[in-house]
């Protein structure tokens, strides 16, 4: 028998299957496609209750109920259900008329069998004379509305490549050919493309494809070990000792480590989830998670516009998710956390080692020297690391947790894999939308854009967002500031939900403060900063479909209240359904409706603007989004697999404790910390005193 779950842990693979069995149950006979058997988190209002008595020790918390949320074709018609597990009963039905489901691989591979056996693509093939013994390879990827097909039937373009080794492992991305198919919901071809293969040409639907050049076979662009016979020997093992083994608990979803409780979540779309994240028992966060991607492409040339991909709305983080190896992707004392998905029936699919949770040395923690005794106190930094791997089509995404010992959180993404890439003529270098890596081969420009969901709750779930900016003092050669040196800065409220821009010139910081705690010292409000990724935001024009349909890429920050009623709505900043989406239904298309609404009952005589409570955030249930990335343009040394691509962001006390939170870590020594002197000799040691006397104290070897 199971043991109790508690309400934030993910479905048991026994809880998928009963989610599956009361669905059909309460459509009998019918054809049903299972998509999606996940947790529906319980609502917050009833999860705030339940961990403030958890936490609290004094009573048995009531649990809330076990529900899942089924996404289903039943009949072909695209449905939601969810599912009470506790009563075994379907509580809600919604139909999803005209929206689309997360990719279906195995619809996507049907696609490109379906491409691959038509006649009129034979041909067309066959026309462009590859070389003997090349094998065609076809990627398929969802449809990115460009204003040129009825979106609410599903889309598929498959464009083509070619392998010229007969080892499955070699690039095909090498050999991007001339030519792309644009498939029905109903596997037919609907158009086959000659692409452009210069600046300035445009895409064409002649019935004989040129011949491909076969110039372009070159040495150079593999990189899967048995292909690439370049490997550097001078790289000794390095291993990772823990011998009394790592410093973290783990009971069930819950790690404890150092100060530290939170919880870890998984699920088909963002993938990791933290919830419920504490600070020696003091609460910081209620949920944390990436809870979009959006990577446009910036080909101008037709149909290049098509390639938009979400690749959490589109592929699902947790879909995508790889089987993390020992000593490979994660190193050192492991705990791996496994994910459950479902099958097409409702049978439940074990994903092991989605999550790997392992502690790394993060250098110096804090240090001094005191010069006038040559003391030295220093202690070296662990931090809890927590990480996942996904795969979408040619790219990897590396996603971190890093959990500090002064009480800060990191947040990395780390981009890699193989550059998408399109044909080009041997007679075009250059193209001023992309990057030439290889003869015949362009790697276009894009952006990978990136959006971070904060649910604080810094000392409560009461809190405000406020603007910091450090400005100058107007000199004054008489008065306050004579030498032109003194700044001081300014502390702005937000009021009402809005995105906002980042100014590196007045260092502009955003906190989340609970105005209702203040701090013994500085008097201020207990707070966490966001420490943003400096990036640029979209660059497609506000128009382009692109824009439309991620429009969280517009600021750096947005903040909008928690949506009480509607607590689905409002998870995703892009929206709940991006496959073929038109936009209007993101982030910004929420903060605007609210702001109608409370225009028109200002109006109507319910009160002045501030006092209507439509979109107020300041000292209210209130979500931070950070939206940041990298605008990639790509370099020859991304070729044939780029090194990772590093975009961090941070979240930092501020006032938040009453000193140093790290200041109890035990000192560094050479006794605990056995490192090798190389080369023999003699060697400092760890803190070894220096001669006193000032500031011109020098170490004694």
């Amino acid at each position: 028998m199971d043991s109790p779950r508690h309400p934030l842990d993910p479905l048991t693979a026994r809880e998928i299957q009963q989610a599956a069995d009361v669905l059909q149950r309460h459509v009998p006979g019918s054809d049903i496609i299972f998509r999606v058997i996940t947790l529906w988190e319980p609502p917050k209002a009833e999860m705030v209750v339940f961990l403030d008595m958890e936490h609290g020790g004094k009573e048995t918390p009531k649990s809330p109920a076990r529900v899942a949320k089924v996404q289903a074709h039943v009949n072909k018609t695209f449905s939601e259900f969810k599912v009470d597990l506790g009563q075994q009963a379907v509580v809600s039905h919604e139909t999803l008329h005209g929206r689309h489901s997360h990719i279906d691989g195995e619809y996507m591979r049907k696609a490109e069998l379906a491409c691959m056996a038509d006649a009129r693509v034979k041909e067309q093939v066959a026309s462009l004379d590859l070389p003997e013994g090349a094998t065609v390879v076809v990627e398929s990827w969802t449809y990115g509305p460009d204003g040129m097909n009825d979106i609410t039937k599903r889309m598929t373009m498959c464009w083509f490549y070619m392998r010229v080794s007969d080892d499955p492992d070699a690039n095909y991305y090498a050999y991007p050919l001339d030519l792309c198919v644009e498939m029905s919901e109903k596997l037919e071809v609907v158009n086959i493309f000659q692409l452009p293969s210069g600046e300035n040409d445009r895409v064409e639907t002649r019935d004989k494809p040129n011949e491909f050049d076969r110039r372009k076979i070159h040495e150079g662009s593999e990189y899967y070990p048995t292909l690439n016979t370049q490997q550097r020997t001078t790289t000794k093992p390095y291993h990772v000792s823990q011998p009394e083994g790592p410093s973290f608990a783990i009971d069930g979803n819950k790690i404890s480590w150092e100060k530290w409780t939170l919880r870890v979540g998984f699920n088909y779309r963002e993938g990791m989830t933290l919830h419920d994240i504490r600070f020696d028992g003091r609460s910081l966060f209620y949920r944390l998670s990436l809870a979009e991607m959006f990577v446009p492409y910036g080909d101008p040339r037709t149909p290049y516009p098509r390639k938009a991909a979400f690749d959490l709305g589109n592929d699902g983080a947790g879909l995508c998710a790889n089987n993390l190896q020992l000593g490979c992707d994660c190193l050192g004392h492991i705990k791996y956390f496994d994910g459950w998905l479902a099958s097409h029936a409702g049978t439940p699919l074990k994903l092991p080692n989605v999550v790997c949770c392992h502690e790394i040395d993060d250098g110096i923690l804090w240090k001094h020297t005191n010069p006038r005794t040559g003391h030295a106190a220093m202690t070296r930094s662990r931090v809890l690391v927590l990480q996942t791997i996904i795969t979408a089509s040619n790219y990897e995404y590396i996603f971190l947790f890093y959990l500090g010992q002064d009480a800060s959180i990191h947040y990395e993404v780390r981009a890699t894999g193989i550059l998408s890439t399109a044909p080009i003529n041997l007679s075009t270098p250059t193209v001023p939308f992309g990057t030439v890596v290889a003869p015949g081969v362009m790697a276009p420009f894009h952006q990978h854009l990136f959006c971070l969901r904060i649910d604080p709750a810094i000392d409560g779930h009461t809190n405000s967002l406020v603007v910091e900016e450090s400005h100058p003092l107007p000199l004054h050669p008489k008065e306050k500031n004579p030498h032109g040196v003194g700044y001081t800065t300014t502390q702005t409220y937000t009021p009402h939900e809005t995105g906002l821009d980042l100014d590196h010139r007045v260092n502009r910081v955003f906190k989340m403060v609970n105005e209702h705690v203040r701090h013994p010292v500085t008097g201020t409000p207990v707070g966490f900063k966001l420490v943003p990724c400096y990036s640029q935001p979209l660059l497609a024009h506000p128009s382009s479909w692109h824009a439309k349909r991620s429009e969280f890429g517009a600021h750096a920050v947005w903040v909008t209240r928690y949506n009480h009623e509607e607590e689905d709505e409002e998870m995703f900043p892009a929206g709940r359904f991006t496959m073929q989406s038109e936009g209007g239904e993101g982030i910004a298309s929420w903060i605007e409706h609210r702001r109608r609404r409370r225009r028109r009952r200002t109006e109507d005589g319910e009160g002045d603007d501030d006092e209507v409570e439509g979109g107020v955030v300041r000292d209210a249930d209130i979500v931070v989004w950070h939206s940041f990335g990298s605008t990639h343009n790509p370099r020859a040394e991304d070729w044939p697999v780029m090194p990772v691509e590093k975009m961090v962001v941070g979240l930092k006390p501020v006032n938040f404790f009453e000193r140093n939170p790290a200041l109890d870590v035990a000192m560094a020594t050479q006794e605990r910390n056995l490192s090798v002197l190389v080369g023999g000799g003699g060697g400092a040691e760890c803190c070894e005193e220096v001669v006193p006397g000032g500031i011109g104290a020098v170490r004694i070897f």
